[in-house]
């Protein structure tokens, strides 16, 4: 063309841009004679493409021949940085000419700032651009809601709402959707109920919101309503219920939702987010197999290359008591790609499970790969210390949060170091330090003095300890329990009638021990004294052979834990049905030599069980992992049914979210070790006799394992 006009060199420079013609020829900046306006398409076309450095040049190029944007032009620019990672350059771009800023700058600004979730500046931005008397549209509104909902910031949030519905806004497709998940992500479920109800038109987008909303408030059959009225599904909303299951506690529906998901005639394609989603329902039931299963379907689909995937996969194990799987986990994940979150998980892992010495290890693995802990790093630390007697060890490393780490401790790293100091015998330091601590001690600091005032039999640290948990946490029955045993191991008989009367008068009912196993993909729950279980004849024979077996190799029934006004025989005999004593000769039933046995329970295991699951892994030469303080609302509910408890599905479910909210896992259960060098009183000793160790006196972990390396007897 002789004559080119403005029109004719956008066309044409929008035709070079054409993504199959831009990746042949060089870029093509505008020439000499364009006008500001023939930046925008360019900046436009970069938007999303993740190329900084282009845009850069881009932008000199433009500053080089002595242009100034304009609204549209610097909307465009913000667009393009902030897609690129340059959030600051976005915000300069829009400082440069924000006195004539129109609603397109504005709505690019605020969209970039509430991406970023620099939600108070989104929203300030937005109060400037409302008093310029610059009329907000459906692309303005959306995201200041977001940054509403970021800072639950519920007031300004319904101002926004009210300059929607002023500008006829409300009922707009995108404006609509946003409203819905602001008042859901601000708790307030009745209001985003009524706006979903009276939608013209409702997106998945809004359904997912209000499912996840009432998942996450514990309203799982409203939550059930609103999926099973959903005629579009998509992955989001699967993921939103199967994660809602969890999260209440409610394993198997979970499972049951994710094998409904993932069978041949769904077509709804699995993502990494589902995965971590279902996993967490494998360690809450202890489903093992269950946990492999999925473990497999998600490598067969090539999703365990994904970091994030391998951290649940390596929390599932380890609460599943694998914890050589969840090392392995761990250990594929790529140096570069462990994240606090992978660090924290792994030290859990082995605090849970005992190790604190690989807790320590992993620690400081984690701060030399310049890794920063935070506050539930220490948590899981100073679990580890507590539960393998570190006492030392767990001192010095809290008092270097602060100074070293800068970390501030908080209620539960008190908790740690009390349980820490309880658990070794030094009941006197733990009360001082709840007495001076700089916040009121609550129920998990009470608690750890209960625990170790139960296991060092110190009657007076145990009443005071009682007494502030039962003002704290009346409803939880656990606390009448230990007190009430300890007066019955006294022989203060009296005592505990009136114990026993005031958790009566109060209501308080006690939650029943239940244990479980699962045996080739299927679990199979236990009572105390439980005869319903179709294999029971089998299993209570087997059990009263064991004593027998038992005391030719020393064992003595621990009576004590038997706490009734009765006789010894009595007891003995009362002893014998403990759940997890049946579900332990279930397993043995049941499985292969050399299958590991692995049982769970609710409540926290007697001592006299714990010493009979050292001498059954001693005569059938099994390992036995027993792991406790897991609470399944689902169980429990089919155990107070079997009980003839009667309650509702929804008063157990309540009952789990109080006490998941408030329990810190007061764990128990010495480790036997049968090893070559062991690690005592802060020191490393050998063992070359594979002799039993004990640990020290009171150090329990909450998964515990026996293992007895010896030929099994006939």
């Amino acid at each position: 063309m002789k004559w080119r006009n403005l029109t004719s060199q956008n066309s044409i420079l929008m035709a070079l841009l054409h993504p199959l013609r831009f990746q042949s020829i060089p870029f093509p900046f505008p020439s000499s004679s364009s006008s500001s306006t023939t930046y925008a398409p360019i900046f436009q076309f970069l938007t999303g493409l993740n190329l900084l450095k282009l845009g850069q040049q881009t932008h000199a190029h433009f500053i080089l021949r002595g242009l100034h944007p304009n609204s549209f032009l610097a909307a465009k620019m913000v667009a393009m940085y902030a897609s690129s990672g340059d959030i600051d350059s976005a915000i300069l771009v829009f400082d440069r000419i924000r006195g004539n800023a129109s609603t397109l700058l504005y709505n690019s600004i605020i969209r970039a700032c509430a991406l970023y979730g620099l939600s108070e500046r989104s929203v300030g931005i937005y109060m400037e651009m409302d008093s310029n008397g610059v009329p907000g549209d459906n692309f303005t509104f959306p995201f200041v809601l977001k940054s509403c909902a970021d800072l639950c910031d519920l007031w300004f949030g319904r101002c926004v709402h009210g300059k929607g519905l002023r500008s006829g806004l409300e009922f707009d497709f995108y404006v609509g959707a946003s409203l819905v998940d602001f008042y859901v992500k601000c708790g307030e479920l009745g209001d985003a109920r009524k706006l979903f109800d009276e939608m013209p038109q409702r997106d998945v987008a809004s359904w997912n919101s209000l499912i996840a909303g009432h998942m996450r408030h514990g309203m799982v059959l409203a939550a059930e309503d609103l999926f099973s009225r959903m005629s579009d599904k998509n992955i989001v909303s699967w993921t939103a219920m199967i994660s809602g299951y969890t999260q209440n506690g409610l394993a198997d529906r979970a499972l049951e939702l994710f094998d409904e998901m993932t069978n041949d005639f769904s077509n709804v394609k699995l993502n990494w987010v589902t995965v971590m989603s279902v996993l967490p329902a494998c360690g809450q039931s202890s489903a093992l197999d269950r946990g492999r299963k999925i473990h497999d379907y998600a490598t067969g689909i090539g999703l365990d290359s994904n970091a994030s995937v391998q951290t649940a996969l390596a929390a599932m194990y380890a609460k599943c008591g694998s914890l050589s799987d969840a090392r392995i986990c761990f250990e594929k994940i790529p140096p570069h790609q462990k994240n606090l979150v992978s660090w924290n998980t792994m030290i859990s892992a082995y605090a849970s499970h005992g190790c604190g010495i690989q807790a320590v290890s992993t620690f400081d693995e984690m701060i030399r790969t310049r890794v920063q802990p935070d506050a539930i790093t220490f948590t899981g630390l100073l679990s580890g210390c507590s539960h393998s007697g570190l006492v030392d060890i767990g001192l010095r490393y809290f008092n270097s949060m602060r100074t070293e780490f800068n970390v501030e401790p908080t209620h539960e790293h008190y908790a740690c170091i009390v349980d820490l100091l309880g658990r070794a015998g030094r009941l006197n330091e733990a009360y001082e330090v709840a007495s001076k601590m700089p916040m009121p001690p609550g129920a998990s600091i009470w608690g750890a003095l209960l625990s170790a005032g139960k296991t060092h039999r110190n009657l007076e640290i145990a009443e005071i300890s009682a007494k502030n948990l039962f003002v704290l946490e009346p409803e939880n029955s656990g606390n009448y329990v230990i007190l009430s045993n300890m007066y019955a191991q006294a022989g203060m008989w009296i005592e505990v009638k009136k114990l026993r009367d005031l958790s009566k008068t109060r209501g308080v009912k006690k939650n029943p021990g239940y244990s479980w196993i699962e045996i080739y993909g299927k679990l199979h729950m236990f009572l105390g004294g439980d005869t319903s279980h179709p294999m029971s004849n089998e299993i209570y024979e087997f059990l009263a052979a064991l004593p027998e077996k038992m005391k030719a190799l020393g064992y003595v029934a621990e009576t004590n834990f038997a706490l009734h006004d009765v006789s010894e025989e009595e007891r003995e005999e009362s002893l014998a049905s403990h759940s997890e004593k049946l579900a332990v000769g279930f397993g043995i039933l049941c499985t292969s030599s050399g299958t590991v046995v692995r049982v769970t329970k609710n409540l926290r295991i007697c001592g006299d069980c714990h010493t009979v699951m050292k001498f059954v892994s001693r005569i059938y030469g099994r390992e036995i992992v027993d792991t406790y303080g897991v609470d399944v609302p689902e169980l429990r509910l089919f155990a107070m049914k079997i009980l003839g408890i009667t309650t509702s599905s929804s008063a157990c479910l309540s009952t789990f979210n109080q006490v998941h909210t408030k329990r810190r896992n007061r764990l128990t259960t010495d480790r036997m070790h049968s090893l070559k060098d062991i690690y005592f009183d802060d020191e490393w000793v050998d063992n070359p006799n594979d002799e039993e160790i004990i640990r020290i006196s009171g150090v329990y972990p909450k998964s515990q394992t026996y293992i007895a390396l010896l030929v099994p007897m006939d």
